[in-house]
């Protein structure tokens, strides 16, 4: 059975499908009441201190999640609408643009090393894991957990 994630509340669940019914409306989160999941294709266990971000199929924040504030110190005012990448101030420590190559191509980039440097905070070192969306309106989930 597929494995879904909230990007809200990072509560996992499993389903038979992505669809409500059936309809083509998105299946929500049981436990937040979320409008959409995304789904897993192996199992993943988020840390219990990272930092949900959905973003839209151009890399732009739709849905600041768990743990956002708490990483970057931003508000949802201040971040949806704008580029994750340049919001955020991600700084891959390779120099490849995983954003950029989850959303052309669709392939998970997991554990990537980054700097996070958020407007008005001092920078701090995470893990990314980065998810597209599987389902035609495009998208991806980064998911950022602060390193110790």
């Amino acid at each position: 059975m597929p494995l879904f994630i909230c990007p809200n509340c990072g509560h996992r669940s499993e389903h038979t499908d992505r669809h409500a019914g059936f309809t083509t409306r998105a299946k929500g989160c049981a436990r937040c009441g979320f409008g959409f999941l995304f789904e897993m294709l192996d199992d993943y266990y988020p840390a219990p201190d990272a930092a949900f971000f959905a973003c839209d199929q151009q890399g732009r924040v739709i849905s600041c999640g768990r743990g956002s504030f708490e990483l970057t110190g931003l508000d949802d005012e201040r971040v949806i609408g704008r580029p994750v990448a340049e919001v955020l101030g991600l700084r891959f420590d390779d120099g490849s643009d995983h954003v950029g190559t989850v959303l052309e191509w669709g392939v998970r980039a997991m554990r990537k090393p980054v700097e996070v440097n958020a407007e008005g905070d001092l920078p701090a070192r995470a893990t990314a894991d980065l998810f597209p969306a599987y389902d035609e309106d495009g998208g991806m989930l980064v998911i950022l957990t602060p390193s110790k």
